[in-house]
């Protein structure tokens, strides 16, 4: 009994020290530094899924920080793809990136998903989801099924891997770093240590 009692005790202040110790850095530096789009700005990618329920409660703290970004900042979201299912929302979500109409969508779509319980992963469901946001019919269907959005799966889908995202929300910044709420503690600490990372690589 004895012998538990110590053994449970010796795990418990390792997965404590294990915890205090990422917290403490707040990220990961990844094993290769990625190119990012603009040299001259620093990137920050988030890569999420629709179906992820901390994705959906790391939104809000995500818009609140987005609502203030430096100039010399660009956002990218990036659609995880680690199944068939997070494919076809990662296909919707490109869909209304051609579309332009990413911001009109975007909310709604894991309020649907993580409140609505709905499974937004046919073509007709999608369809009918994107019509009640003010798209031609016509329209989804061409950007649903178009060059554009089938390259940008293909792309997505080497994105994680690339990377080393095993897990969402992820977020990289400047192709250097990885933060997730495994290395910073929390959503509240995400933010903290992206802001970290901006301003070590905005010097």
């Amino acid at each position: 009994m004895l012998k538990n009692i110590i053994k449970t005790a010796l795990l418990s202040l390792f997965v404590f020290a294990s915890v205090s110790f990422a917290a403490g850095k707040g990220y990961k530096d990844l094993s290769a530094t990625q190119p990012t789009q603009d040299p001259a700005k620093v990137e920050v990618i988030e890569f999420f899924w629709y179906g992820c329920p901390h994705c959906y409660q790391f939104e809000p703290a995500l818009d609140e920080w987005k609502a203030n970004l430096p100039e010399n900042v660009t956002f990218i979201r990036q659609p995880a793809v680690f199944s068939a299912v997070w494919a076809k929302h990662a296909k919707a979500y490109f869909t209304a990136e051609v579309l332009g109409v990413v911001d009109k969508v975007h909310a709604d779509f894991f309020l649907d998903i993580q409140v609505k319980k709905q499974k937004l992963t046919s073509e007709e469901d999608l369809a009918e989801f994107f019509v009640a946001h003010g798209v031609d019919k016509a329209a989804f269907h061409d950007a649903y099924n178009s060059f554009i959005v089938d390259t940008k799966m293909r792309q997505a889908k080497t994105m994680g891997p690339r990377y080393g995202i095993t897990g969402v929300p992820a977020i990289v910044v400047n192709g250097k770093y990885l933060v997730n709420g495994k290395t910073a503690g929390s959503h509240g600490g995400m933010i903290k240590v992206m802001n970290e990372l901006i301003a070590q690589e905005s010097k």
